[in-house]
């Protein structure tokens, strides 16, 4: 008997469902067109939205109206002050129907942050805990608690999160949720992710685990969207010493997504052990236990992780301003080594800026032009390659703000999905 099947003909979509599902495609993607455009040039009127991205005016009203419908967007009238007759209206990002929720794993600390939309933050609270000391299934019972915290209240605000991402400081594999190795806290291959889901009292949106220095650098070109910086490295300072690195407006990963570990280049002349393992790693000469080492022997309230960092650095500022010789000579060391890692980085990278954020945000104004001037000093280029380095102002919440971006990444790329 001869075979039915084959002398069939092939099954063949029928052109309008293709053309349907194409229509929808397109459709999303403008929608995400749009709301990128809202988050990276600012309120705008229909019209200009139009001109900006090129798409058909009644298409744009479309679009904005189903965001509105989404609660993605609203429009409101424009601000005009001075100005004679009726003011124009204007497509605001809306922070009333979604939010992103990073979370830090630090050192020291474990900081849980909300951001709408509109990058409000909704929620922000930070709890002191020696992490390493306290090991890994404390600090994830913490964790998970202060992430439960913070999904009950913002979702008796109206605020639905779209997603959680948990920075660690360290080497992660982002595929599996896993810490594979973050010295600095004492954590090897610890299922970060796996362990949250299995403590949150409901199942959570999408979760992922990314390295700080990474999330940090994703907040601090958040804050630069819209200038004409497009290169930037954001070096991480706390106990350990990382680097995000954005190139070309995209967040460098490297080949296996380890980029950025720039802490443990060997730059140490005295070679000083390093929590890695390794001897003479950047991170024993400018990362927080160098200029507290530097600065005072054991027994100091400097050294006392029950005196909050904050009181630890104004006690610092003190004795610098106070003129104390131990106290200066330890900022005025780390500022030079620090300088000698961002020349480096700077004349293997060529960014625009480079970014100092977690420790150095809150006392880096006291050897910051010394470290411009050693970077000037070593960068082969003319002008330090047109490299700025300034201050972060985002302090220890620039990873958890990064991660909240991150968990936001979402409903820009595709507004249809929430």
């Amino acid at each position: 008997m001869p075979d039915l099947r084959a002398a069939s003909p092939p099954h063949t979509e029928p052109s309008w469902a293709t053309e349907s599902r194409d229509r929808g495609a397109i459709r999303r993607t403008n929608l995400g067109v749009v709301l990128r455009l809202l988050r990276d040039a600012g309120p705008r009127s229909r019209a200009r939205i139009a001109a900006d991205t090129g798409l058909p005016k009644p298409t744009v009203t479309s679009l904005v109206a189903e965001l509105v419908a989404l609660g993605l967007v609203r429009e409101g009238p424009a601000r005009r002050e001075g100005a004679v007759g009726r003011p124009g209206t204007l497509v605001h990002l809306d922070g009333h129907a979604v939010c992103g929720i990073g979370v830090e794993i630090s050192t020291s600390y474990v900081q849980v942050l909300a951001l709408a939309l509109d990058g409000e933050p909704l929620h922000e609270r930070r709890v002191t805990v020696p992490v390493g000391a306290a090991g890994s299934e404390a600090v994830l019972d913490l964790t998970a608690r202060e992430i439960d915290a913070c999904r009950t209240t913002v979702q008796k605000s109206g605020v639905r999160p779209v997603g959680i991402t948990v920075a660690v400081p360290g080497v992660v594999d982002a595929a599996t949720g896993t810490a594979r190795y973050a010295p600095a806290i004492g954590w090897c291959d610890i299922a970060v992710t796996d362990g949250l889901r299995a403590r949150l009292a409901a199942p959570p949106p999408r979760l992922a685990l990314d390295n700080d220095a990474k999330l940090a650098a994703l907040a601090e070109y958040a804050l630069a969207r819209g200038t004409d910086v497009h290169d930037m490295v954001c070096v991480t300072g706390e106990r350990g010493i990382g680097a995000g690195v954005i190139s070309a407006g995209r967040l460098l990963r490297g080949a296996g997504g380890f980029a950025g570990e720039v802490g443990h280049m060997p730059l140490d002349p005295e070679r000083r052990p390093c929590a890695c393992g390794r001897r003479g790693c950047w991170e024993t000469m400018v990362g927080l236990d160098a200029i507290l080492r530097l600065a005072a022997d054991e027994g100091d309230a400097l050294h006392d992780p029950a005196v909050e960092l904050n009181d630890r650095f104004a006690l610092l500022r003190t004795r610098v301003h106070d003129g104390d010789p131990r106290t200066r000579a330890a900022m005025a060391r780390v500022a030079d080594d620090l300088g000698l890692g961002v020349a480096l980085l700077a004349d293997v990278l060529n960014p625009r800026v480079v970014v100092l954020g977690g420790y150095f945000t809150h006392i880096g104004d006291l050897m910051i032009e010394r470290v411009r001037e050693v970077v000037h000093e070593r960068v082969m280029a003319p002008n330090a390659g047109g490299c700025e380095v300034r201050l972060s102002t985002l302090g220890f919440a620039a990873a958890a703000r990064g991660g909240a971006h991150l968990a936001l990444g979402a409903v820009f790329d595709d507004p249809a999905t929430i």
